[in-house]
């Protein structure tokens, strides 16, 4: 397959300096219309993805995402709600970015050029075979994530990517890859746009279907949330109160006694 950093192509759209707020926005809108459609297309990768991810984390295995730039900013947004939102560990599902934490708020020159510096993060986790790390990049060229896969593929921990452009040296690299080819940015290059949008929504998909496989959801509720503000503990008597027949001020006692939706239920129905 050739490969064509279509991510990179010239927008359809010319002089956009000259165009009302009006009309940027709705053509910006047309746009992002598309990236579900293109996400749809790669649902078989993401499915064999996840599929691998539960299996690894069944097996008691963690999660890694790494990336640079906005990719791995999603990648550290994707992993850090996971404990608020269904109760696990915080380092059950690690998000890595290229310069470091330092990165999330300021870009760091040059660190995602580096091929060498992906596994050295890495194993600072102590990453082993029991594992999984999904690489992050809308162009699927960059040096610091598929430095990365390759050391995890050397050390047998199994890899999966996210990027934007189809038959890409990262979609080579992964073992799992997911192509979403959302086609050329409406402004030129800026795959903070669609291709960000598109690894969030995958993002999403893994990390949500993943947990439900786990048993992190009970219904569609988010029964192992963490209740760390009024608005969640409210929602969380309300789960009570609708999965066993208590009041307001009852389903509150019990969760505050239990601390967790979950072993409410639980211990009431015992």
């Amino acid at each position: 397959m050739t490969f064509t950093k279509t991510t990179e192509q010239s927008s359809k759209y010319e002089h956009l300096e000259k165009m009302p707020v009006q009309e940027l926005l709705t053509h910006i809108n047309n746009e992002d219309k598309t990236v579900p459609l293109a996400v749809e297309k790669a649902l078989p990768q993401i499915e064999m993805l996840v599929s691998k991810v539960v299996s690894q984390m069944k097996n008691g295995g963690r999660l890694f995402y790494i990336g640079a730039g906005t990719s791995g900013r999603l990648g550290i947004v994707d992993a850090s709600e996971c404990p608020p939102t269904f109760g696990v560990p915080f380092d059950l599902v690690i998000g890595i970015i290229a310069g470091g934490d330092t990165a999330i708020r300021k870009a760091v020159e040059f660190a995602e050029d580096d091929k060498e510096q992906a596994w050295k993060d890495l194993s600072q986790w102590n990453i082993n075979s029991n594992d999984m790390v999904i690489g992050i990049a809308a162009s699927g060229t960059t040096p610091y994530v598929i430095g990365g896969l390759e050391q995890c593929n050397r050390n047998n921990i199994p890899t999966g990517c996210i990027t934007c452009n189809a038959g890409s040296p990262l979609s080579q690299t992964a073992q799992f890859p997911i192509e979403v080819v959302v086609g050329p940015e409406f402004v030129t290059g800026s795959s903070r746009m669609k291709a960000g949008t598109a690894q969030k929504l995958v993002l999403n998909m893994i990390s949500t279907a993943a947990m439900i496989q786990l048993g992190k959801v009970k219904g569609n509720k988010m029964v192992d949330m963490q209740l760390s503000n009024v608005k969640l503990i409210d929602r969380g008597v309300k789960m009570i109160m609708g999965e066993i027949n208590v009041s307001y001020d009852q389903a509150k006692t019990l969760l505050e006694k239990y601390g967790n939706v979950r072993k409410a239920i639980e211990n009431h129905n015992r």
